[in-house]
């Protein structure tokens, strides 16, 4: 192995898991909102 050379690695495939993972929470966020408002209203 050669030494390593800063900004030569390919992080494409790291890129897609991140913003797939930040995708995910935001979706997951919406969802417990969205649940939290349902079972504030049927409580109410």
């Amino acid at each position: 192995m050669g030494e390593h050379v800063r900004g030569t690695m390919d992080i494409r495939k790291h890129e897609k898991t991140f913003e797939g993972f930040v995708r995910m929470v935001a979706w997951g966020a919406v969802i417990v909102v969205c649940l939290l408002v349902f079972i504030a209203l049927v409580n109410g």
